[in-house]
């Protein structure tokens, strides 16, 4: 466990979006999040949370069969992977990452174990686990900007 992780209590939904709109407001120009955790621990929640925060309008799809959905925000685009039902990792060459590693400005990644080596590595990993009727969340910051992004996120309000 990192020293420089943090973490944090979420104790509804609601707990839960505001962690993604957190996340938004200091959003560094480009990041990569690995979100983990088991089915149901609101990993999905969190993502949708984080692009409404953005300015995605409109239906925000889960990326559970399509692997990849890909929405316009302020800066490029944001990625949101679901990688759970990946047969193996290779199958992430058909899914054109090369172009979208260029536009994306955001990359959200549910299940990154199934696509190792074919991703890009995480400036952040965002942990999430049911505990009680709520969350545990822990930030774990795997890169220079992770490391900043988690200081300006605890520099930013309530639950900082």
């Amino acid at each position: 466990m990192s020293s420089e992780a943090y973490s944090l209590f979420l104790p509804d939904a609601a707990a839960t979006e505001a962690l993604g709109a957190r996340l938004a407001a200091c959003l560094p120009a480009r990041a990569v999040v690995y979100l983990e955790g088991d089915l149901g621990a609101g990993k999905s929640t969190l993502a949708r949370a984080l692009l409404r925060a953005l300015g995605v309008a409109g239906r925000i799809r889960s990326p559970t069969y399509t692997l990849v959905e890909r929405y316009p925000v302020p800066g490029g685009e944001a990625a949101h992977l679901d990688l759970y039902r990946l047969g193996d990792a290779a199958e992430l060459d058909f899914l054109a990452l090369d172009e979208l590693a260029d536009a994306a400005r955001l990359w959200l990644v549910e299940w990154p174990e199934r696509g190792a080596g074919h991703l890009p590595p995480a400036d952040l990993v965002l942990g999430l686990r049911l505990e009680g009727e709520g969350r545990q969340a822990r930030l774990e910051p795997r890169s220079a900007l992770g490391r900043q992004w988690l200081a300006a996120f605890r520099e930013g309000g309530p639950g900082g």
